[in-house]
């Protein structure tokens, strides 16, 4: 079990499957969440977990052995087999369940592979995940009476749920691309059933080797597919989902990516006037214009730490109607459930763009342009980085600099901003820099390299996002 504590991670549990994530290990992880979802609970009746499965080739295994842990450990299971992380999350709705398990890699190669929860409605994240794994060190017992499993259908309803929100408008011509992820068992039905809309939808079959292109929206190579098809058609939309189906990445009528930021640009300024004072949220990766175009639009803007259990707790706390992450992570509570739905969120961007004759770069022609880097990846050692960080943050803070610290630093100056963090999830700091114009953003990423140099970090090659 110690040599394989570091897959006990900020957000998920991931890992290498059937080497650091086996099936022994995961029907084990099955009993000691039954366990601790057993002592967080006062029910006096039978507790249920349902849980769901991503097409990676691992997946049906370590689900199957997920389920017989965790009925092991005395809960009843609720087997929902292959469909998208959020439609899990509806299923935990939809069933009252007392928690949720997704069998998960998300974006990641496709020889990993993780698990998601949920207990309580609530992500669980940070010591809560690192409470479960000194559970599972101290060894597992099983329940006296163990639990059933069955299997649960909930497609079908999620898909209805999504389609009644929706409000018709004039056509609209999409295309999607799943990326052979787990979002191709429910976007061809979606996209047929939303009226007024055609279109088609690319790679929507579920394999685990992702033949076409690896499931991640915002890699731009990513999307070559979906624009070249575009083209073809002649759709004035496009719109890719990341392999579990939690975040979204889009292209407008010219083949632009349109990040989640300005995404959530859109959003605000249809949510806030039904909304007014509203708090809205954003990742520190996201742009300033951001958070100046919800102040226009008369919200509160709120900048807030990376990671989408974080979010989603402070959405709870704050009762913020929509937040997001630059990584295309959007959380609609306003007409929706208040978790990450790449689903949810393309009708929603459908719906938007249907509602009158603007397209999509034309609503935005009014955001103020900007220069950025895209998000950097700087190799750091995990026992260096926070050390690391901890410096660059005193040092900052002993010139005097304009900063944010909620999640590492994000320093404002006159024409933008550099922003340096730790990641959660990977051996590395992440950077990412914004400014009014080219040579700005040039300066500032100079200022960032050398100050990263006198820790021995080199800034990689990087081309404007």
């Amino acid at each position: 079990m110690v040599a394989v504590s570091h897959i006990f991670r900020e957000y998920d549990i991931r890992g290498l499957a059937d080497q650091e994530l086996s099936t022994t290990l995961v029907a084990d992880l099955g009993t000691a969440f039954a366990a601790h979802v057993r002592a967080h609970s006062d029910k006096s009746g039978p507790l249920l977990v349902v849980t769901g499965r991503d097409g990676r080739h691992s997946s049906p295994a370590l689900a199957d052995a997920l389920a017989q842990g965790l009925a092991r450990g005395g809960v009843q299971v609720v087997a929902c087999g292959l469909l998208p992380t959020p439609a899990l999350y509806f299923a935990n709705h939809h069933f009252a369940a007392d928690a949720a398990i997704m069998v998960t890699g998300s974006h990641n190669p496709p020889d990993y592979n993780g698990l998601k929860m949920v207990r309580n409605h609530q992500s669980v994240y940070g010591e809560e995940i690192q409470a479960l794994r000194r559970r599972l060190e101290a060894g597992v017992v099983a329940a006296d009476t163990p639990g059933e499993i069955r299997q649960g259908r909930v497609l079908e309803r999620y898909l209805q749920r999504i389609l009644a929100d929706f409000k018709p408008g004039r056509s609209v011509e999409v295309i999607m691309d799943c990326g052979n992820g787990a979002t191709g068992v429910v976007a061809p039905e979606l996209l047929t059933r939303l009226p007024g809309v055609a279109g088609e939808v690319l790679f929507a079959e579920v394999d685990g080797n992702f033949p076409n292109h690896h499931p991640d929206p915002t890699i731009p190579a990513n999307l070559a597919s979906l624009w070249q098809r575009m083209q073809i058609t002649g759709a004035e939309l496009g719109i890719a989902f990341d392999g579990d189906g939690d975040r979204i990445g889009a292209l407008d009528e010219h083949g632009r990516v349109v990040w989640g930021d300005r995404l959530m640009i859109l959003f605000a300024q249809d949510i806030l006037p039904h909304r007014p004072g509203a708090t809205i949220i954003g990742d520190v990766k996201c742009s300033q214009r951001l958070f100046d175009a919800i102040a226009e639009a008369g919200g509160t803007p709120l900048m807030w730490k990376t990671g989408h259990s974080l979010v989603k707790a402070k959405m709870r706390e704050s009762g913020a109607p929509l937040a997001g992450e630059m990584s295309g992570h959007l959380f609609f509570a306003d007409r929706y459930l208040g978790y990450d739905d790449a689903l949810y969120a393309a009708m929603r961007l459908i719906e938007l763009v249907a509602s009158g004759p603007a397209t999509l770069s034309q609503r935005l022609q009014g955001v103020p342009e900007s220069f950025s880097t895209p998000e950097l990846r700087l190799e750091c050692p995990d026992a260096q980085k926070f050390q690391i960080m901890e410096r660059i943050l005193k040092e900052q803070e002993a010139r005097g600099v304009s900063f944010s610290a909620v999640d590492g630093i994000r320093v404002q100056t006159e024409f933008g901003w550099w922003l340096l963090r730790v990641s959660n999830t990977q051996p590395a700091l992440v950077a990412r820099i914004e400014a009014d114009s080219r040579p700005h953003l040039q300066q500032l990423a100079e200022a960032l390299a050398d100050l990263l140099a006198q820790e021995g970090i080199t800034m990689p090659p990087w081309q404007e996002a």
